[in-house]
């Protein structure tokens, strides 16, 4: 599998798994040298040196290389430092001896051993063996104290603190402490996006994101096994126990595969899972800006997915209505194309047939006279889904009016109910729930608020007029441009309501003003 994975990063096949990681990982280096150096580096040579990651976070990778160079003195220079250098005394110590951040290799204050006891614990601190270097270093301050070398006891305390408190930001995962591997893997169309979480001592220590290109139908055992091949060459051999949310199509000697079904295990899968999703997401929303057309394309799939079509819903129209108690009934369609408004085609309804406050009657009203007229105008143009906001009862009457036009082969329609979210479907009795955090609901939400705002709008206009209309229009003398003439003057009926005789005087004459002033005073 890494010989496979190898030769495809090599060749570039058409027809095979690419893995979308174009990035250069840092690792963490330990040098050689006879007094190694540790220091972060992005290019892996083969000369000796032990390198540990790669990192995926470069923030994460300078957090653990400055905790080391703050609780253990190493030098930093890049002077080649060997007995014969410090028997000729060739080297003159630098500032970081003086002030404590490095115990003087270049002069023989330190010696070897005691310097690569150092480097040790920091290979052990690398692998995660934290645990195990908090036991080592307070048995040792343990066994300072008691030969009352005080100082050097406490030396091996602030370690003690100093480990601790790096472990305790460690994200603790499973109380067990147990070391193990966990792929979360999760599928989309062509693409797979997969999460890497290595768990040593109960804490997450290592994680990645890979993102996989399907050119071809692939198994999800396959791609799953190409994903821990890819793990195995960046990050070395797997852990004894790997946890997966299914099995792979190949056998590793020595690993064991788990699928955990509770406890500990699951949780960290289902961490893992839902790390995979948030890339998903991510991967969405940068396609949202760097290619628009593709992920509404994405987002339609999602949607038709979702509510079992045919084809994908480029043309949704979303119907709502609108009065109160009765009053100025009114209706709106907004319409979307390819998943954005589409504010040229939108529609507003008064209600004409209907008396009194019926919503389905209204429904049935409006959707009858909506694709009535576009069978006669635009056959061709007639939309993928259609979006009805309420319930039962009003989908049940827009789904017999677009049964009366013929039109229910053609087309599909759904409800979309406020208060659980829930699409209502004709004829199933279930109401059918979405994920709540995915785009496809997220459009339904859109285009219901949508033609809720456009109605409402449409409502409150018609209403404003009626109350002016009421108001002026029932006083002797003034007529339609009348009214227009003193609105536009005085802004609303109620600052013409407070203006003085002689100001509306001005604008109709003494004596209509007369008449108008009495009038709104007497309401």
């Amino acid at each position: 599998m890494l010989l496979e994975n190898n030769l495809i990063k090599q060749y570039k096949p058409k027809y095979n798994i690419l893995l979308k990681d174009s990035k250069t990982y840092p690792w963490i280096c330990v040098t050689a040298d006879t007094y190694p150096k540790v220091f972060l580096t992005r290019r892996v040579l083969q000369n000796g040196s032990r390198y540990f990651g790669p990192y995926s976070s470069v923030v994460h990778a300078r957090s653990l290389l400055d905790f080391i160079n703050r609780t253990y003195p190493l030098r930093s220079c890049k002077l080649k430092i060997d007995a014969q250098t410090i028997l000729r005394k060739k080297v003159r110590p630098c500032l970081d001896f003086h002030i404590g951040k490095c115990k003087g290799c270049c002069i023989g204050a330190i010696s070897i051993e005691e310097y690569c006891s150092n480097i040790e614990e920091i290979v052990s601190l690398l692998k995660g063996n934290v645990s195990d270097l908090i036991k080592e270093n307070r048995s040792r301050m343990l066994e300072a104290s008691s030969a009352l070398d005080f100082e050097a006891a406490q030396v091996f305390k602030d370690r003690v603190e100093a480990l601790q408190k790096h472990y305790a930001k460690s994200v603790i995962v499973t109380a067990s402490g147990n070391d193990s591997d966990v792929f979360g893997l999760v599928f989309e169309g062509l693409e797979a996006f997969g999460n890497f979480l290595r768990i040593r001592g109960g804490a997450v220590v290592q994680s990645l994101n890979l993102g996989f290109k399907l050119n071809i139908e692939e198994e999800r055992e396959s791609v799953l096994s190409t994903f821990l091949s890819e793990i195995e060459s960046k990050f070395g051999e797997l852990s004894r126990e790997v946890i997966v949310p299914f099995l792979p199509d190949v056998e590793i000697e020595g690993v064991q595969f788990r699928i955990p079904v509770k406890g500990d295990k699951l949780t960290l899968l289902e961490l893992s899972m839902k790390n995979a999703r948030e890339q998903q997401a991510n991967s969405l929303r940068e396609r949202e800006h760097t290619d628009p057309d593709a992920f509404r394309n994405s987002v339609m799939e999602e949607l038709r997915v979702a509510l079992g079509m045919k084809e994908l819903p480029m043309h949704i129209e979303c119907f709502d209505n609108s009065n109160i108690q009765g009053t100025n009934p009114v209706a709106s369609c907004v319409v979307f194309r390819g998943g954005v408004p589409s504010k040229k085609d939108y529609r507003k309804f008064k209600i004409k047939t209907v008396i009194g406050a019926n919503d389905y009657a209204s429904m049935k009203e409006v959707v009858n006279r909506r694709y009535s007229r576009m069978l006669k105008e635009a056959p061709d143009d007639l939309p993928q889904l259609v979006v009805i906001d309420g319930g039962k009862g009003q989908l049940s009457f827009a789904y017999q009016a677009l049964s009366e036009l013929g039109l229910t082969q053609r087309l599909v329609v759904i409800g979309l109910a406020k208060r659980l979210e829930e699409v209502i479907r004709v004829g199933d009795p279930y109401p059918l729930f979405i994920d709540r955090n995915s785009l496809a609901l997220k459009v339904l939400q859109q285009i219901r608020d949508e033609a809720h705002r456009f109605g409402i709008t449409f409502h409150r206009s018609l209403r404003s007029k009626a109350q002016i209309s009421s108001a002026l229009g029932g006083i002797k003398g003034v007529g339609e441009q009348t009214q227009q003439r003193l609105l536009m003057h005085f802004g609303s009926v109620a600052r013409i309501a407070a203006a003085t005789e002689e100001d509306i005087a001005a604008l109709v004459g003494t004596t209509l003003a007369r008449r108008i002033k009495s009038s709104l005073c007497a309401e």
